[in-house]
């Protein structure tokens, strides 16, 4: 554990609101990019992000001192944001995502400000791998945002989805097996157009 999350679950474990206040204040973007990821909306983020703080305030109100001590509130709030999303999706209807998704995602990336050539492939590019993401079945894509989005370690994501580190191995390599898939035909003629 470095020395900001003991700091933390020490602050969580002395006083909750003031730990709590910290807590969201440190892992409040991280919790927002993985949602807003597997979501593809920023209005559905913001709340199930609420959400998902809001069963994080309610579970450390039961947690004893010690307990809150021991926490490793990044895997923690993320195994939390990932349950909110899966009662989410089990809960609603299925919709495809529409164009307006892509776009409320496509403003989180940064611009390093190139040429107007390359900032039509970038925006052409994003547009391509949110819609992608989107597509790909949620066993898939929750392990590859966690991993190549929020940048969790194979051993947290593992914590996060409850299961043992290869199958997590084994689910990040299977979401970019079908990434490629759902990208791979546009690329093959994206090098055809350049030759």
């Amino acid at each position: 554990m470095d020395d900001e999350t003991e700091q933390l679950t020490e602050l969580l474990a002395a006083d909750l609101d003031d730990g709590f206040t910290e807590l969201v204040r440190v892992h409040a973007r991280g919790v927002h990019a993985f949602l807003l990821r597997v979501a593809g909306s920023a209005a559905e983020a913001d709340d199930l992000g609420q959400e998902t703080f809001l069963r994080a305030y309610t579970a450390l109100r039961g947690y004893s001192g010690d307990r809150r001590r021991a926490l490793r509130p990044r895997a923690w709030l993320l195994t939390i944001a990932a349950n909110v999303w899966r009662n989410h999706v089990r809960t609603s209807v299925r919709r495809p995502v529409s164009a307006m998704r892509v776009e409320d995602a496509e403003d989180m990336w940064s611009d390093a400000r190139p040429g107007p050539e390359e900032r039509a492939t970038a925006v052409e590019d994003r547009h391509r791998l949110v819609a992608a993401l989107s597509q790909l079945p949620e066993l898939y894509r929750v392990p590859v945002v966690l991993r190549h989005v929020v940048g969790l370690s194979y051993a947290e994501l593992a914590e996060v989805q409850d299961c043992p580190v290869g199958t997590a191995k084994a689910q990040v390599s299977r979401g970019l097996g079908h990434l490629r898939r759902l990208l791979g035909p546009h690329e093959a003629e994206r090098k055809k157009v350049a030759m």
